[in-house]
């Protein structure tokens, strides 16, 4: 946190990318859009390419979608198995990054879901329940401003 009391997201995302040894971590925010939710990939590290910017997603589309709109967390442990490969085109930040195993946790303010952190890996199998788990319990002790902090307003 910086003097003046603004949490640095992507320093925080850069922790967790490499305490975990994750191949890629991003934060998706919920942007107001005419009398609806969209979702954007805001902060991001270990990406391959500059096309998370362009993703958008609605309520209930897409990783960030699915847990902004259930407010749980998500694991996949191998996305072609669970998620179907003629259906990864449903999750665009999945393609794009060619993630195989991932997790995604809702980001909360004011008891509402206002943003979806998102792990994962380049390799099949490697986020286990174990990992996701342990995962949770460390954002909750040690990165706990991803709970308690508000998010950042756009």
């Amino acid at each position: 946190m910086n003097s003046q009391g603004n949490f640095d997201y992507q320093k925080e995302i850069e922790q967790i990318k490499d305490r975990f040894d994750f191949d890629f971590v991003a934060i998706a925010l919920v942007q107001s859009a005419e009398r609806r939710f969209e979702l954007r990939w805001v902060f991001v590290t270990g990406n391959q390419s500059n096309r998370y910017r362009k993703i958008v997603l609605q309520t209930g589309k897409g990783v960030a979608g699915r847990v902004f709109k259930t407010g749980k967390p998500m694991l996949v442990e191998d996305a072609e198995t669970i998620l179907g490969k003629n259906d990864l085109f449903n999750y665009p930040i999945i393609v794009t990054e060619r993630l195989k195993s991932f997790g995604a946790i809702p980001l909360y303010k004011y008891n509402r879901v206002k943003g979806v952190l998102l792990v994962g890996y380049r390799t099949e199998n490697t986020l286990t329940l174990e990992g996701f788990t342990e995962f949770q319990q460390v954002i909750g002790s040690e990165f706990g401003p991803f709970y308690n902090k508000e998010m950042i307003e756009n």
